[in-house]
């Protein structure tokens, strides 16, 4: 069975807020376009930390990870990072990955956009539910 892989338009959050004050002009603001595998066993966003330097993406704290083969360790958490994925948009901080690392999008990206990974077909997209927008739970 394959990977599931989406292209996600990248930009620094806080470049775009600058902007939106009128204090900058778009062309300020830093982005990056990138491939992410959808890693459906993975919490968070996990962006190489050339990529996330090219955002300049300031860290914010420290999160211990445990990987799928056990290993563990520390990794930086930066941020904030806007995602648009699928034609949905988001805010979110994410995990450095080391530098040859590839993209990966977690739990909370697909929860916040409301994307479901149909693995079968190797697709992602949106509930049937929620065709045009997120459509989130308040439970």
């Amino acid at each position: 069975m394959g990977e599931i892989v989406a292209s996600m338009e990248l930009e620094n959050a806080e470049d775009r807020g600058v902007v939106r004050r009128g204090l900058s002009d778009e062309s300020t603001i830093r982005r990056a376009t990138v491939d992410g595998v959808v890693d459906t066993g993975a919490m968070m966003l996990m962006l190489p930390e050339a990529v996330v330097n090219r955002l300049g993406l300031e860290t914010r704290s420290e999160v211990a990870l445990t990987y799928a083969n056990e290993y563990r360790e520390t990794r930086q958490v930066a941020g904030p990072v806007t995602v648009q994925t699928r034609g949905r948009v988001m805010s979110a901080d994410c995990i450095v990955g080391p530098p040859s690392s590839e993209p990966l999008i977690g739990q909370i990206v697909l929860e916040a956009l409301d994307l479901v990974a149909d693995c079968g077909n190797q697709t992602l997209g949106p509930r049937p539910e929620s065709p045009d927008r997120p459509l989130l739970k308040m439970k």
